[in-house]
């Protein structure tokens, strides 16, 4: 509840909400004096954590100003519950000085900003109107993906190439019922973007979307941040802390990585899906789960259970339904229709007015084979976004970042070919360049001649001549 902490008369209207979550009284009067002279910032103070989750759920803040030494559940476990209550608000933290550690943490877990008491009213005023900004910011790109997705927003989201029309059917087939799916693909596919588009179109869709990437946490957490644990669990268990299975209750959970998980907790899950139930580190109760689960890999847990490396009744389990995301070079055109949405973001994101891509600079997109997929076209096209100098992205600044780019890749995309896929794809690109090398021998270097030869056009030879290094000594067709 808004304007309810200490302003006399009938407030003026305002714009933004921010919340602010402290059991010290002082500092909350700070707060509140800091902003009454900002009309077009609203703020409402509470002393516990129970009451701002039900604020944040009625009446949705801008911006969360958060104490971590709260009494009852501490100030980072309502930092975890709020991410899920209001996932896109900014969250500011506020730690005691010297709590480095603290601060630390928060950040992991989705905090935007910190402080450090005793907080200056200036710095508060200043990074509190920044995350404002970038509240702003959220919802122009939210409001952009929206008018783009038109009727079919799951076709919009996802691209109309037959193999991602593929994904879609089976995401339509799968989200209203209560099957566990497993997605697979390669990294930065867009793994998440299935999951959430699954959790969109269930029955749960008004429930928490909750991600745990297990392979971005040590194994010695895991556990805890999954199941949850007691006070006095373990050392440094210092209160009672939730799981994010049961933050997830009544929504959906995405456990992304899956195959990092250990021997050990690969079966206490087994035995969370088999009885919908869960255990707390350090507790005797178990607590009823009413959660969907959706998992993400981008290895075959099915060689893995072959081998040994990941148990073959959890991976039968979780694999209930499975959902392969192609990679992004195996989807055609569709990499425009991505890379046009992301310069789109990228305008409201930077504040440019980028009109898109000159022809040539989308046949360099077309011909880049993208091993990091979509996440590496968002990167390019940000880059390219905020470097250009242009009315349009130029095909000579596409082919710059992508030189760069290839050089950058990471050394898992360029090692030898393992896959079949990958083999198939090493032999498809060896044997272009050795057709092209030919027939610019027997043209004598002709360019034009050449692409006659080998049923192209002029274009699609430079740029192929381009991807692979091939140059000719002599130009007769310039």
């Amino acid at each position: 509840m808004f304007n309810h902490d200490g302003e006399e008369g009938s407030p003026p209207q305002r714009q933004w909400r921010l919340l602010a979550v402290d059991d010290d009284a002082d500092h909350r009067q700070l707060v509140a004096s800091t902003f009454r002279k900002t009309p077009m910032i609203d703020v409402a103070t509470v002393a516990d954590g129970e009451t701002a989750v039900a604020i944040a759920g009625r009446e949705p803040p801008d911006v969360v100003l958060l104490d971590l030494s709260l009494p009852g559940f501490g100030g980072l476990e309502l930092l975890q519950k709020l991410k899920v209550v209001v996932p896109r608000v900014p969250i500011v933290v506020v730690t005691s000085t010297g709590d480095g550690r603290a601060a630390v943490e928060a950040i992991r877990l989705g905090a935007y900003q910190f402080l450090s008491k005793p907080v200056d009213p200036q710095e508060l005023m200043v990074i509190v109107k920044r995350a404002m900004e970038r509240t702003e910011l959220i919802a122009e790109i939210e409001s952009l993906r929206h008018r783009a997705d038109g009727d079919d927003p799951l076709t919009a989201r996802l691209g109309t190439s037959p193999p991602m029309q593929l994904v879609a059917r089976q995401i339509r087939q799968v989200a209203g019922s209560q099957f566990t799916v497993l997605v697979q693909g390669q990294t930065g596919v867009g793994k998440e973007v299935v999951a959430r588009a699954i959790h969109d179109l269930s029955p749960r869709a008004d429930g928490p979307f909750v991600a745990i990437d297990c392979g971005a946490i040590p194994e010695n957490l895991l556990e805890s941040e999954l199941f949850g644990h007691e006070k006095g669990a373990f050392s440094g268990a210092d209160r009672r802390k939730e799981g994010l299975l049961q933050v997830a209750h009544a929504g959906t959970l995405l456990v992304d990585e899956v195959g990092n998980l250990p021997p050990g907790t690969q079966a206490k899950l087994l035995r969370v899906l088999q009885e919908r139930q869960v255990l707390p580190l350090g507790s005797t109760m178990p607590r009823k789960l009413d959660a969907r689960f959706i998992f993400a890999t981008n290895v075959s847990l099915e060689e893995a259970a072959k081998e040994g490396r990941f148990r073959a009744d959890l991976f039968y389990r979780l694999a209930e339904f499975t959902i392969t995301v192609p990679p992004l070079r195996e989807r055609g055109r569709d990499v425009l229709m991505l890379a046009r949405r992301f310069l789109d973001e990228a305008n409201v994101e930077l504040r440019r007015a980028v009109a898109g891509f000159e022809e040539e600079a989308a046949a360099e997109i077309l011909v880049h084979s993208w091993p990091g997929n979509v996440r590496e076209l968002r990167n390019v096209v940000r880059q390219a976004v905020l470097l250009t100098e242009e009315f349009t992205i130029t095909g000579a600044e596409m082919r710059a970042l992508l030189k760069h780019a290839r050089a950058d890749a990471p050394a898992e995309t360029r090692a030898s070919p393992t896959t079949l896929r990958e083999i198939a794809d090493a032999a498809v690109e060896a044997a272009e360049r050795h057709a092209i090398l030919r027939a610019l021998q027997s043209t004598n270097g002709n360019k034009s001649q050449a692409a006659r030869l080998l049923h192209v056009d002029f274009k699609t030879l430079h740029l192929k001549m381009r991807r692979y290094g091939i140059t000719v000594s002599h130009n007769a067709d310039a």
